[in-house]
């Protein structure tokens, strides 16, 4: 591949997947729940991405495209540590109580809390409840913005698999969340 081609392909990739950045790591971060392992997976979506891009047919949807291996990267992540126990290292446990300081302060999750704080406790743990299928779908369409077909480009399903799980999720939402509604005034009791 001569340099051309290469400086071509990285401007185009640059076009194409850059500016969905920001949507990939909102998402990510509903997906893990902390920030370190949403920049990580969105960080191998991208490299990932630009590995495969000659494969992208241009034209057709990037960000859907970028999603979708998020979302199939999350799931080999979490697979893969799912069957591999947990690792330590002997030294962090040995001085784990020497290293602990009692005034000391963790800025590392101010992002995830500033995230976490844009839904009420309740809402975000009635989303987080939902199974996954029905969790996605609900987190793109009503907190994403995606259209039903960008969501079934993403998740690699019929337009009319969407709508149902997108209806079945909202109205297990509703059921959650009904008592929380109606302690905020949302609920009219005619």
């Amino acid at each position: 591949m001569s340099e051309l081609n290469i400086g071509g392909t990285y401007a185009d990739f640059e076009k194409e997947a850059i500016p969905h950045m920001d949507a990939l790591f909102n998402f990510a971060m509903r997906m893990t729940g902390d920030s370190d392992e949403a920049n990580d997976l969105v960080q191998d979506t991208y490299m990932r991405a630009f590995r495969f891009f000659d494969k992208f047919e241009k034209g057709t949807n990037c960000k859907a495209w970028l999603f979708r291996i998020l979302k199939n990267t999350y799931i080999n992540t979490y697979r893969k540590k799912s069957k591999e126990p947990e690792k330590y290292d002997y030294e962090d446990v040995e001085n784990y109580y020497e290293n602990v300081k009692p005034t000391s302060t963790d800025d590392s999750h101010l992002e995830k809390e500033i995230f976490d704080n844009l839904l009420d406790d309740q809402v975000n743990q009635a989303i987080q409840s939902l199974p996954e299928d029905f969790r996605t779908v609900v987190i793109l369409a009503d907190i994403e913005g995606f259209t039903y077909d960008e969501i079934a480009d993403f998740i690699d399903c019929p337009v009319g698999t969407v709508r149902s799980r997108l209806h079945r999720a909202r109205k297990m939402l509703f059921a959650k969340l009904y008592d929380y509604a109606n302690s905020k005034g949302y609920v009219k009791n005619d």
